[in-house]
This record gives structure tokens, C-alpha cells and sequence, in this order.
């Protein structure tokens, strides 16, 4: 007796799948992924292009076919071509053997290769043949929308939603719910809308349906007639959390404000909406109502222990709090319940363990940032520690070997390798790598201003002078441009007039800056105005107490007579900062 295909065909179904493991196999092609997650919606099974393999219909006649020569070679050329990731060459043989045939399972076949592959073209005529065969198979049905909608199609598309609305209330309420993130995509919004709307028409009863619509017509940017369908939803069931936290979002268009108080009114009649509660949380967090906030996330906290975003959202209003301790306990606890970014929570228990003066922790932390946007300022943070324990080699290491995305990025790796070099007194070498960064990047505002300032520490004054230049010529309101210039020519004793003209700028742009005030403390001192030079540093001293300026304004105290005073600030100053240079150079100076 001849071999019938239903034979063969069970062979290849159970080896075939074997191929997936070498190509894409999230069947997303052509737009489609969205749209297959209304399998789910609609009937409960798993989508398609991730199906089990064929099994027919109940009601479905298979087909009896002789095993030809010519049937047996498609087999074997679609089997093939499938294993070695061909998979256009498969889906097609095996759409022209289910067109021959007339079996649904072959039809089933092409569709899944031709969605892996993205081939739009055989994926769409072989779910229609699928159908075809199986009138009654939701996923035939669902296969065929997801083609549809995916190659925008949506016109074509409206039968085959109609259909699947047509089934129970439950999954017809489901299937609601999936079809605006579906149709999103779509270019033509005014169409998308229309379509939606002539889908819900028969379900104007159902609170899913007038959501559906509202959702839709806010991606067509008809507002006013989302805010009606969504009320029309919450009138219907208005314990409708799915309603509520859309309207939530469309009122937050005018702000943050009215879309919290909305929620804080739903939350009143809908204490379990555990969804609704974590929006208004974050809204609350987002306004600094941070009291408010905690109560909220702590409630959640309580009812799901194990929700790390929860957990690790209460670290960071404990962290804006400067609640140090309980910030570290809920970031590391987030770490433990796996948060989906766990490079944030390094970088930020990094800087807890900076505070708390932990630095080893500090740099196990920042070692464990891979990747993100904190990858860059981690490895900043990291190699300045290193540094600090003069640890040099290592720390340019770990900055060197810190990949940058943008040229921003690779700016601040340049910076933060000067700083480590600048810390260790290598000037030369620190000018040098700023410098290169800048012949990266001529232009780049941060870079003129670092390599100005490593200019001035190596005595190349031309180029610090050009520098800043050509940063204010790009910049004329950068402020610490026209002090830098100023400090530093009154710092030498140099040039004065021209020195005290910068810094007057510096301050009309930033009059209430520390360092701009000392500057023309410093400036007033060096020119002879005594008196004013006191006052000046006076209030720096006040802004800040810097131990620069606590240098400055001691010599400026001695000078005038105030001896006991100078010293008294020196002291209290070096007790604070007992490594400042500029104090110890200061003291010794006046105090030998």
C-alpha cells in the first residue's frame, strides 16, 4: 500500500521545530507579535507562531494523499531548507503542497516559517489558506489578522476581528482589551478609529469595548472623544481599573495635579486597585508630596512584599529623604528580588557606601554596573576612589576599559582619568589627556574648560588663555570661564585690572557664587582695597566654607591686624579639611 502524507507528515511536524533553534523565533515579523497576543485574549492558547504542532480540527476531514515522488521531494526540500534556516525556500514548498493537497496542516506549516521569517507575502497567503481549510480555527483566524494588520491591512481586518468578536462575552471583553496596542502601530490612525468603532458598535454595553475606542482615539489624537468613551466605560463599570488608569493618563496631560487627584478619588471607592495605587504613588513621588508617597508605596509593600519595584521605589524617596540607612536596606532588597535594572541600584548603593565612608563597598558596587546610563558616572565614581588609594594604573584601567556610546560620554572618561591624574600631581599627563579628548571634540565646552585649567597647573598660560577664550566666544555666559580667567591672574599677581574686569562679569552672570565671590575678595586684596577684599571673602566664607576661601580670607584677616581671627579660621578650617594644600600653605606662610 502506498505511504499516506498524515504519516510522513507526523515525522517531519516532530522535527521540524529543530530549525527554530537557528533562526528568530519570536515570530514579531512584519508588525505581527501584537497582534498574536490576541490568541491570548480570544481563546486562551499561546500564540501563533509558537503553536504546538498541527493536530486538525475535530470537525476537519484530512485529506488522503498518496505519497508521489514529487510530494516526497517538496517533503524533503522544505524539511532541508528548514533546517538550514532557509526558511522562505521551506514556507513556500510547503504552501505549494498544502495548496496541492488541501491540507490544513501543511497550511499551518507555511504560516509559522513565513511569520519567523518575515516573509509578509507567504505569510499572508498561507494563513488565508490555513483558513480556508480550517473555516472554524481561531488560529488560523488570529494568524490571518496578524498578517493583515501587520502589512496595514486594516480594512480586510475587519471581518476577521468581527468573527472573533462574535464568540462568549469573556473573550470577547479580552480581545477589546488587545486590539488598540495592535492597531497602534498602524500609520492611518483615522482609519485605525474607524475600524474600532464599527467593532464596538454591537458592544455598547461592554465597558472593554468604549475603552478599546477610547485608547484608539487617543492614538489619533481625538481627545475629546477619548475622554467620553472612557467615561462612558467607567459609567458602565466604574470599578474598571483598565478605564481608570487611562483616564488617569489623559488627564495628566494637563499635569500631574488633576490626574492624581482623580485617582486618589478612585482609590477611596476601589481600595484593592493595586495597579491604579502604584500610578498615583509615582504621581505623588513626582510632585514631592513624598510623605504622601511612602504611605502609599508602603501599602503596597504590604500587600506585595515581593514587588521590587515597590521596594526599591521606597529607597529612593528614603534616598531624596536622606534617610541613608533605610535607602540602602530597600535598594539592596530590590537587588535580591531581582529589579529588571539592577545597574541603577549599584550605582546608587555605590554612592550610599561613599557616604558612609565605605569606599571598598563603594567600589564593589560601582564595579557591578554593566551597562546603561549609569555605566559611565559608575566608572567615574569607581576609578576616583582608586585613585584616592593611590591606586593610579588601576583606576585609568577601569576608565580606559569603559566602553562610551556618545561623545559626551567619552568626554567624561577623559575628565574624570584627569582628575585621577590631576589628584596624584601628574599634571603633564593629566593636560595631556584632556588635551587629546579635546582634539576629539574642539568644541566641547567641558573639554576647553578642564584642559584650560591643566594648562594653567603645567604653566602653559597661551593655552590657557586661548582656551578660555574660545569657551566664552562659545559660551559668553559661562560664568566660571570669566572667573577662571580672573582668579587666575589675580592668584599670580598678574594683569589685575584685566583680572578684576573678568570677574565683574563672572558675578553679574552668578553674583551669588561662592567661588566668584572669592575671586573678587582675592582680586580687591591683590589690588590693595583691603577692607573690600575682607568683605567679599567674608561672604564667601558665609556661602561656603571652602577651605580655598578659608585660606584667603585668613591671609586677608593677618594682613589687616585681625590675627586672632585669621588664625581661628585657619583652625577651625583645617579641622575640617586636614589635606587641603592651599590651608597648609596658608598657615605656614603666617605661622612658622
Amino acid at each position: 500500500m502506498p505511504m499516506r502524507l498524515s504519516i510522513l507528515f507526523l515525522a517531519l511536524s516532530l522535527s521540524l521545530p529543530a530549525c527554530a533553534q537557528h533562526v528568530r523565533s519570536d515570530a514579531k515579523s512584519a508588525g505581527m507579535a501584537g497582534t498574536l497576543l490576541l490568541a491570548q485574549a480570544a481563546e486562551g492558547g499561546e500564540p501563533a507562531g509558537a503553536v504546538a504542532p498541527a493536530q486538525g480540527d475535530k470537525t476537519t476531514r484530512l485529506p488522503s494523499v498518496a505519497l508521489s515522488r514529487e510530494l516526497l521531494y517538496k517533503l524533503l526540500l522544505a524539511e532541508v531548507a528548514g533546517q538550514r534556516g532557509n526558511l522562505r525556500l521551506a514556507a513556500r514548498a510547503y504552501l505549494d503542497m498544502a495548496q496541492s493537497t488541501r491540507d490544513s496542516r501543511l497550511a499551518k506549516r507555511a504560516t509559522e516559517l513565513a511569520m519567523m521569517g518575515r516573509f509578509s507575502d507567504i505569510s499572508a497567503e498561507a494563513a488565508s489558506v490555513w483558513l480556508e481549510l480550517e473555516p472554524e480555527s481561531q488560529q488560523a483566524r488570529q494568524a490571518l489578522l496578524a498578517n493583515l494588520v501587520g502589512s496595514n491591512r486594516v480594512s480586510d481586518a475587519k471581518p476577521v476581528l468581527q468573527k472573533m468578536l462574535a464568540g462568549d462575552k469573556a473573550r470577547a471583553a479580552a480581545l477589546f482589551l488587545q486590539i488598540p496596542p495592535v492597531l497602534a502601530r498602524q500609520s492611518d490612525k483615522a482609519a485605525a478609529l474607524r475600524l474600532v468603532q464599527d467593532l464596538a458598535q454591537p458592544h455598547a454595553q461592554m465597558p472593554e469595548a468604549r475603552l478599546a475606542v477610547a485608547q484608539t482615539a487617543a492614538s489619533a489624537e481625538n481627545f475629546q472623544l477619548a475622554e467620553a468613551e472612557v467615561d462612558k466605560a467607567l459609567q458602565l463599570r466604574p470599578s474598571f481599573e483598565a478605564a481608570a488608569l487611562f483616564k488617569a493618563q489623559l488627564l495628566q496631560r494637563a499635569g500631574i495635579a488633576p490626574a492624581a487627584a482623580y485617582l486618589g478619588q478612585f482609590l477611596s471607592a476601589n481600595e484593592a486597585a493595586r495597579d491604579a495605587r502604584l500610578m498615583y504613588a509615582r504621581m505623588l513621588a513626582a510632585e514631592r508630596r513624598m510623605d504622601e508617597a511612602r504611605e502609599q508605596f508602603q501599602r503596597l509593600e504590604r500587600d506585595a512584599p515581593a514587588n521590587a519595584e515597590v521596594v526599591v521605589m521606597l529607597g529612593f524617596i528614603a534616598l531624596q529623604s536622606q534617610d541613608f540607612a533605610t535607602a540602602e536596606a530597600k535598594l539592596k532588597r530590590g537587588l535580591e528580588l531581582n529589579y529588571r535594572d539592577p545597574d541603577t541600584l549599584h550605582f546608587y548603593l555605590g554612592q550610599l557606601a561613599e557616604e558612609g565612608k565605605r569606599p571598598e563597598d563603594a567600589i564593589a558596587h560601582y564595579a557591578n554596573v554593566r551597562g546603561g546610563e549609569q555605566a559611565v558616572p559608575a566608572a567615574a565614581r569607581h576609578a576616583l576612589l582608586l585613585g584616592r588609594m593611590n591606586r593610579v594604573d588601576e583606576a585609568r584601567r577601569v576608565l580606559q576599559e569603559t566602553e562610551a556610546q556618545t561623545d559626551q560620554q567619552r568626554a567624561m572618561l577623559a575628565q574624570a582619568e584627569a582628575q585621577v591624574l590631576r589628584d596624584a600631581k601628574q599634571h603633564g599627563e593629566a593636560f595631556g589627556v584632556v588635551s587629546d579628548a579635546l582634539a576629539q571634540q574642539p568644541d566641547n565646552p567641558d573639554l576647553l574648560y578642564d584642559v584650560a585649567m591643566a594648562a594653567e597647573k603645567v604653566d602653559r598660560l597661551d593655552v590657557f588663555e586661548e582656551k578660555l577664550k574660545r569657551l566664552i566666544e562659545i559660551k559668553p555666559d559661562h560664568a566660571q570661564a570669566y572667573n577662571a580667567m580672573g582668579y587666575t591672574f589675580a592668584d599670580r599677581n598678574i594683569r589685575l585690572a584685566e583680572a578684576r574686569t573678568y570677574i565683574e562679569k563672572a558675578l553679574t552672570l552668578s553674583p551669588d557664587d561662592a567661588f566668584i565671590l572669592d575671586s573678587m575678595g582675592w582680586v580687591h586684596y591683590r589690588q590693595g582695597s583691603i577692607d573690600d577684599g575682607l568683605r567679599y571673602l567674608q561672604r564667601a566664607y558665609a556661602v561656603r566654607p571652602d577651605p580655598e576661601i578659608a585660606a584667603h580670607l585668613g591671609e586677608v584677616l593677618w594682613v589687616k591686624g585681625m590675627k586672632q581671627e585669621a588664625e581661628r579660621v585657619w583652625r577651625a578650617a583645617l579641622a575640617e579639611h586636614p589635606n587641603s594644600e592651599e590651608l597648609q600653605g596658608a598657615i605656614g606662610k603666617f605661622l612658622r
